[in-house]
């Protein structure tokens, strides 16, 4: 007999969406060059510039996040141009990957996926190279949780010429963002995480600064191409191809409840439904695996000596109807991950951790059961 159970969705990406948000994508379709869609993408840029705190263009792309980190990286980098990569997780290596194949000349910032590149070691690597054109960072490295110091980054290279990258995916919408305030040049991401959608859209944030480096780029692109994307968006068509027009419906739906809770308030919800989960990670005498957490992804790691600690993820999915992610790469088995964006709220971290409770009482983890759901709880009480 089947298990009866309702399915709760942790994972760091995709992430849960809101009835409101489902309802729209049942929307009947529009032309994209309809004056129905051309409105609904120009309301959906300016959502995204009041959620990115920016009064620059964004661009929207039919593509996951990593085709915006693409479509950033081949408008704004020529052939042999320096470029710093700090690369701490699996998305740092992302941007490592596209510098190679698109023959930048690189300079790379690595760490395990425990630690984060300071403020220090990004200005001693900027003054050591002063022909730096641009720096690739994240604001949330989805793969290990842990959030770098992107506002001081950002502080140091814009004392330069080069340009600060960030990769927003799992953060915008998360964390506190505030581009032009902060001194971001670009910011990329995809719509299935912070943002309460279904994968398949893009955006690209980009300032003054940056477009000259557009202007000047000789990298060969086509579907990429934000010179194209621009020449649209200021005749008002919005985007050269077509539009991901359901989701950007989603989208302004999604953006809508976004600014009935307020910026600010949203990124405080995450906080506290991050640091819930944190606590309760120690009542259950594990630990984090990260030395900087986030607050958008937790990584708990997994003892040595827990017997087939490796299957946490399955098991929570399978027989409990929870799921997160495991790690990624080389460090796979090494922890788990646990979101904390979108859609989610007090009850679902706390299912899951009910859950991850039955599993660690499965695999024969000594703790006191109901250890973990206390903590949450009082945590966000206190």
């Amino acid at each position: 007999m089947s298990k009866m159970y309702k399915k709760l969705l942790l994972a760091p990406g995709p992430t849960p969406l809101p009835p409101e948000v489902k309802l729209a994508g049942a929307w009947d379709i529009e032309h994209h060059r309809n004056p129905a869609s051309k409105k609904a993408l120009k309301v959906c840029v300016e959502n995204f510039q009041w959620l990115l705190g920016t009064k620059h263009d964004v661009h929207l792309l039919a593509s996951s996040g990593s085709g915006a980190m693409e479509t950033a990286f081949v408008n704004t980098i020529s052939p042999g141009d320096k470029v710093i990569i700090v690369n701490a997780g699996n998305f740092g290596t992302r941007w490592l990957k596209i510098a190679k194949t698109y023959k930048a000349n690189i300079v790379e910032l690595k760490k395990t996926w425990d630690k984060v590149v300071t403020p220090e070691e990004l200005k001693k690597a900027l003054d050591e190279n002063p022909d730096t054109k641009a720096v690739f960072c994240q604001l949330s490295e989805t793969s290990s949780g842990a959030c770098s110091n992107v506002k001081e980054f950002a502080e140091i290279v814009s004392k330069t010429n080069a340009i600060i990258v960030l990769d927003g995916v799992s953060g915008v919408g998360v964390v506190p963002l505030d581009m032009d305030d902060w001194k971001v040049d670009v910011v990329v991401g995809g719509s299935q995480k912070g943002l309460m959608l279904p994968p398949g859209l893009g955006f690209v944030a980009i300032n003054d600064k940056a477009w000259k480096l557009v202007e000047a780029c000789t990298t060969p692109r086509f579907y990429f191409n934000l010179i194209e994307s621009k020449k649209h968006m200021d005749k008002g068509t919005m985007t050269p191809w077509t539009s991901a027009i359901t989701i950007v419906n989603q989208a302004n739906v999604a953006f809508e409840m976004m600014k009935e809770e307020g910026r600010e308030e949203m990124w405080n919800r995450f906080k506290k439904l991050a640091a819930g989960l944190r606590q309760a990670v120690f009542a259950l005498g594990l630990k984090l695996w990260h030395e900087c957490p986030g607050d958008a992804v937790t990584a708990v790691a997994i003892p040595e000596s827990l017997k087939d600690g490796v299957k946490i993820p399955a098991i929570m999915r399978d027989e409990f109807g929870v799921t997160v992610a495991g790690a990624q790469g080389d460090y796979k088995g090494k922890f788990i991950r646990i979101g904390t964006m979108g859609a989610m709220d007090f009850y679902d971290e706390l299912c899951c951790i009910a859950a991850l409770e039955k599993t660690l009482k499965k695999l024969g983890w000594d703790f006191e059961v109901g250890a973990g759901v206390a903590a949450f709880q009082k945590a966000l009480m206190d």
